[in-house]
């Protein structure tokens, strides 16, 4: 506690002293209410007198340890107003000012918990103890005691005290208070579980993997600490502009008094000079903003860094894990002919269980997108970075690079084509091997964020006027990325050090904002004007150099951040703007005696009520009340998934292509016919459910009928050529198609995956966009 602290009395400490004091005022102003009522004017005037000295006092006490702060504010006004009230022998006016007083103190903190009440929700679950194993018995420890490879138990809404690993079965979590997804998560055997995170189902074990200090949830834990106690530029040049509102102040009294010879002019004057929306609203403005940030997964370390987002024209964006997933996933399957694709990924991914390598983790993935039932491996045995080989269902599998599956293989015609086919820029080639023959290959890159590119569009459409690719991957992956998202300027090939330079050279333009999420990225994060960092699997360092941090893994939420900024920084000006106006417009009324000192004391709070209660508007959704589209988080979950477990119905539009190329005609027949059975069943079933049941229901809430009418015509044109598929499938002759009309088919497949793939793409961006703002 610092030395002014000691000093400062006991009421005036915390929100309780601040209702103390009010409820002395209120009752010193009814008690001589009543006696003025009973024809007591000398009780009525000595109560309201004495209360007023009481919140006087606290008050010329309080002024005094801020000047020891070197800390100056506009409370004089008021301690003038009362002193004025005292002297003058307006008891009942000094009464209704020291009331006031209070009360703006009571309604700012108010105001303040009710803007911090997200940041304050994610500190108050702070889990204090854990259940953990220890010589066999279950113990109930502190967190602070849990150390990396402790066997905790996580019971049933319970909060996970540390980062770890499930162990046994899966375990259902409710990860809103991080990230604002709606809908639980389902973490299996082996796969990570964050700390923070709820326990939404039956209990489970888990394996620690760091230690309380160290976990995701008490990084989060201090950056909000950081942002509860960060003061907003805005706000400190609010207390900059008490030094002349003062001297305007007492001006304007000082004048009143002179030009009239009636001191009561000037004490009505002083009366009504409010401070409360420089004071008050700014910071709850700025607050609310920052507590609406935090709920939508984005954390905001203070409103310096909220103020500075509505200020940026410069945006430089890293590639990996900023613009792109930052994660490996199967963009395209190769097996042999008389393979299914999806049971050659079945092997390879049941082999890669027992891989910790990210490539093998992702083609696990993969499989389980697919809805398929892997078996357990025997006898694996891994060469780490190289690849895997063991049994699986009986036959001998290998899984892993060229060079690693290419030694333990006959050399076939396949594996001939498989070697050429495997050489792109900005793939990863993962090969899979059945019995010492070429089962298959598999294709896995780090694609573009599907929201990119309507982030992209967003962010100029918020007045960022220059958008910088600058990554450290090879020049030509990063100028692809320029070729279709618009991007200014593109620098690749980076060290660190070289980003860094990026931002001081990229500054000259106006405030720079830096997006990434390695450890790479921490120097560039700090040197920006704002630094914003990708956390949800990002690197801690990057986490702590930042100035936001993107809880959730959408880029699309730096977006929201930045609206919400604006909106705040607006509103906080609002509140000043009209605040000091009327306040310089009652002054003036006040000197020339059309106010008296009562009346401009119940004017002036007024007017802070206006102030305060426009301030917290920052907290609202400014699209709740206008007639809108808009998806709820839940749904646009759901829907997401729907688009994921048809992929497998997408991909074997391209495997029956390849299938049928070599496929003896007398063949062809029946695998058309399995893939129209699979269209008809599953793929025109859900763009029908679209087409009828969400599309309508979008575009009653829309300003336009016609919302969505592009996507409609493409259910029709898919729904058009699954038909034309089965005329082809049914015109074909008693010994199959001929050479133009095995051409024609495989055209048409082309087509029709095409045509999918890009709909689902334009749906998720839409889907996304109509994400209702909560």
């Amino acid at each position: 506690m610092t030395k002014s602290r000691i000093f400062e009395p006991f009421w005036q400490r915390g929100e309780l002293g601040k209702r103390l004091l009010l409820a002395v005022m209120a009752l010193a102003l009814l008690a001589g209410t009543v006696a003025w009522l009973a024809d007591r004017p000398d009780l009525s005037a000595s109560s309201w007198a004495a209360g007023t000295a009481v919140i006087l006092a606290s008050l010329l006490t309080e002024i005094a340890i801020s000047l020891g702060r070197k800390e100056f504010g506009l409370d004089l006004i008021a301690a003038l107003s009362m002193g004025g009230a005292l002297l003058l022998g307006e008891y009942l006016t000094g009464s209704i000012v020291a009331l006031m007083y209070t009360g703006g103190q009571a309604l700012e903190d108010f105001a303040q918990r009710r803007a911090r009440r997200e940041l304050t929700a994610l500190l108050n679950r702070v889990p204090r103890t854990a259940a953990r194993y220890a010589d066999g018995q279950l113990q109930e420890v502190s967190v602070e005691e849990l150390k990396p490879d402790d066997r905790i138990l996580v019971r049933r809404g319970e909060v996970v005290p540390v980062d770890g690993n499930v162990m046994d079965g899966i375990a259902v979590l409710d990860e809103a208070a991080l990230t604002g997804e709606a809908l639980p998560v389902r973490r299996r055997s082996g796969e990570p579980v964050t700390s923070g995170t709820t326990n939404a189902g039956d209990a489970f074990e888990m394996l620690a993997a760091n230690s309380a200090s160290d976990s995701t949830y008490a990084a989060i834990v201090r950056l909000v600490e950081e942002a509860r106690a960060a003061k907003a530029p805005m706000v400190r040049l609010a207390d900059r502009y008490a030094l002349g509102f003062l001297a305007i102040t007492l001006l304007l009294a000082g004048g009143a008094w002179a030009v009239s010879g009636e001191a009561i002019r000037a004490l009505a004057v002083l009366v009504i000079a409010t401070p409360c929306p420089l004071i008050l609203a700014v910071p709850v403005a700025i607050v609310s903003g920052v507590s609406r940030c935090a709920a939508k997964g984005v954390l905001v370390k203070g409103g310096g860094a909220l103020e500075m987002l509505a200020r940026v024209k410069t945006v430089i964006l890293d590639k990996t894990g900023t613009i792109t997933d930052g994660r490996a996933r199967l963009i395209e399957v190769k097996s042999r002919t008389d393979l299914d694709p999806l049971e050659v990924l079945r092997l390879a991914a049941s082999l890669d269980q027992g891989s910790h390598h990210v490539i093998a983790r992702a083609l696990v993935a993969a499989a389980r997108e697919r809805g398929l039932r892997l078996a357990a491996p025997s006898g694996s045995r891994e060469e780490a970075g190289s690849g895997v080989t063991g049994r699986i269902d009986g036959h001998e599998i290998a899984v892993g690079g060229w060079d690693f599956v290419s030694a333990r293989i006959e050399e076939t015609a396949f594996s001939r084509e498989i070697r050429e086919w495997i050489r792109r820029d900005g793939t990863v080639a993962v090969l899979a091997a059945k019995d010492g023959i070429l089962a298959g290959a598999f294709l896995l890159a780090d694609e573009v964020r599907p929201e990119a590119g309507s982030v992209l569009r967003r962010l100029r459409e918020a007045g960022v006027d220059r958008i910088v690719l600058a990554t450290g991957d090879r020049t030509e992956l990063a100028e692809s990325l320029q070729s279709f998202l618009g991007l200014d300027s593109v620098v690749a090939e980076l060290k660190p050090e070289d980003k860094t330079r990026i931002v001081e050279a990229e500054r000259s333009a106006g405030p720079v904002m830096m997006v990434g999420d390695g450890v790479n990225d921490a120097p560039a994060l700090a040197a920006a004007d704002v630094g914003v960092a990708m956390g949800a699997r990002g690197a801690a360092a990057s986490s702590e150099a930042a100035d936001v941090v993107i809880l959730v893994d959408r880029l699309d939420r730096l977006v929201s951040a930045i609206s919400i900024a604006h909106r705040s920084r607006n509103i906080a000006l609002q509140s000043v703007y009209m605040g000091m106006g009327l306040s310089v417009a009652g002054m003036l009324a006040a000197a020339f005696g059309y106010l008296t000192p009562v009346q401009g004391a119940l004017l002036q709070e007024a007017i802070d009520v206006v102030a305060i209660l426009n301030a917290l508007r920052a907290l609202g959704n400014p699209m709740r009340w206008r007639k809108t589209t808009h998806l709820p988080p839940a749904e646009l979950i759901q829907l997401e998934a729907e688009h994921r477990a048809l992929m497998d119905v997408v991909d074997e539009l391209r495997h029956t292509t390849e299938r049928i190329q070599n496929l003896p005609k007398t063949e062809v027949r029946k695998e058309l016919a399995d893939l129209d059975a699979l269209l008809r069943r599953r793929l025109l079933p859900h763009e029908r459910q679209d087409d009828e049941e969400l599309y309508p229901r979008l575009r009653s809430r829309a300003a336009t009928p016609d919302a969505l009418a592009g996507m409609s015509r493409a259910h029709m044109e898919i729904q058009r050529q699954v038909h034309s598929l089965t005329s082809l499938r049914k015109a074909l002759g008693a010994h199959g198609p001929s050479p133009a009309q095995r051409y024609e088919i495989q055209r048409l497949l082309h087509g029709l995956e095409a045509i999918t793939r890009l709909h689902f793409a334009q749906e998720l961006e839409i889907y996304r966009l109509l994400e209702d703002e909560q």
